[in-house]
């Protein structure tokens, strides 16, 4: 692993999923497909990319029920408890409508209304993600979104991963659909016979999958395009080199392109966590994965003291940060950009992808410095509400006209005067 002194920091930003001209045209041509032709489209490129033909795109009783068979039934405990635990957390994210009133009688509020409906894409093929599916639709469900719709690619067999369909239940969804790619996010924004439209679409993907989210967005809203996993940790002498290696390598096993930096102002604990990452790295089973992300995409930076440190942490503007220093969370109030923080040498960021409650949707590519988790507010919208009162109308009037003509929009000065004069 690279040891390099601060002064060559390089931003962990890598260049934005846009893909290759191909890969845009073919996810346009899909949507173009699915839009004109509905379910016909949808079996045709469910049986290209995921080699399987299918009579029926919904997941029915049947299915779940042999799902619950399948999994150890210790796991469906595990599974409560995590969604419990994210409930919990993202149930204090609620804030209600408000009014206040003015002296003169004007009420102002806002109306906080939860959306219609929300599409969830959980990642399928080789892999089965259930924390994927918690993390999406409990906070949706805590927002009050009715309709929640879950779609997964299916494997060659035609079947979704038993634990995705456990935790779906689990979370409350009642409505899944075996559907991949670029293909599902067009069906989940514009319907098919079988799809009824959602009006926004969360969760991760392969590049096909984030390149629909970006065509589609705009009739429906989206939550974000989420780059490869990153991981930066802050860390002084009173750490221990192979627990910090350890999480380093946490997420360098997700994706070639995932990064994790150690950030330290302590040269001995540099070299003693680089010979540490060597040492695990050689254990791992997607080794490979890993030792490609470390070589292209992690760094050990040495900085001359814990403030330095500390910029160098809100430059880099991680996904995950983890504080492990002697009195961490003295530091918290000094990180302006990270997506989740984790404080001490017991907060491994694995507590967060799958436990402690806190949403592991989080921002990537250095997004930290200007948005959030995945979080009760994506579920939800905002309407002002403005009730002037006839006093307030006199008192202002003459200054709303004003403005009105100022901007040359002489209809809205007279839509605000007639009730003036008609008052006299």
């Amino acid at each position: 692993m690279k040891i390099l002194k601060v002064e060559t920091l390089v931003s962990i930003k890598r260049s934005i999923e846009a893909g290759t001209s191909e890969q845009q045209s073919v996810v346009k041509s899909i949507i173009a497909d699915v839009r004109n032709h509905g379910d016909e489209a949808l079996t045709v490129h469910t049986e290209k990319f995921d080699r399987v033909r299918l009579s029926s795109f919904s997941i029915t009783e049947k299915e779940i029920e042999e799902a619950y068979g399948e999994v150890d039934q210790g796991f469906i405990g595990i599974v409560r408890e995590a969604a419990e635990n994210i409930r919990s957390f993202h149930e204090k994210q609620l804030r209600p409508s408000w009014m206040t009133t003015e002296e003169n009688g004007t009420v102002l509020g806002q109306k906080i209304t939860p959306l219609d409906s929300v599409g969830v894409y959980v990642p399928g093929g080789t892999a089965a993600y259930p924390s994927s599916v918690l993390m999406n639709v409990i906070p949706a469900k805590v927002a009050g979104v009715k309709r929640i719709v879950m779609v997964s690619p299916p494997d060659s067999n035609g079947k979704l991963p038993a634990a995705v369909l456990v935790a779906a239940k689990e979370a409350g969804v009642e409505e899944i659909y075996k559907l991949g790619g670029a293909q599902a996010i067009a069906a989940l924004a514009y319907g098919t016979e079988s799809v009824t439209a959602v009006d926004k679409i969360t969760g991760p993907g392969n590049i096909f999958v984030a390149l629909a989210k970006r065509e589609v967005f705009g009739d429906v809203d989206i939550d974000m395009i989420a780059g490869p996993s990153e991981i930066a940790i802050l860390a002084d002498e009173t750490a221990r080199a192979d627990e910090v290696a350890a999480d380093l390598l946490s997420q360098a096993e997700h994706d070639p392109r995932a990064c994790s930096v150690l950030v330290t102002p302590s040269v001995v604990l540099a070299e003693a966590v680089a010979s540490e990452v060597e040492r695990q790295l050689a254990l791992l089973p997607r080794r490979d994965i890993a030792a490609r992300s470390i070589d292209d995409y992690g760094a050990i930076y040495v900085t001359a003291d814990m403030d330095q440190a500390v910029e160098t942490v809100n430059q880099l503007a991680p996904e995950h940060l983890e504080i492990i220093t002697d009195n961490a969370i003295e530091l918290l109030g000094k990180i302006r950009h990270a997506g989740a923080i984790f404080i001490g040498r017991y907060s491994s960021e694995p507590v967060g992808d799958y436990f402690a409650g806190p949403n592991h949707v989080l921002p990537t590519n250095g997004t930290a410095r200007f948005s959030s988790p995945l979080n009760v507010d994506d579920f939800q919208k905002k309407s002002s509400v403005i009730i002037y009162s006839k006093k307030a109308l006199h008192d202002n009037g003459a200054k709303i006209a004003a403005f009105a003509r100022m901007e040359g929009l002489e209809a809205h000065a007279r839509a605000v005067e007639i009730r003036l004069e008609n008052d006299k």
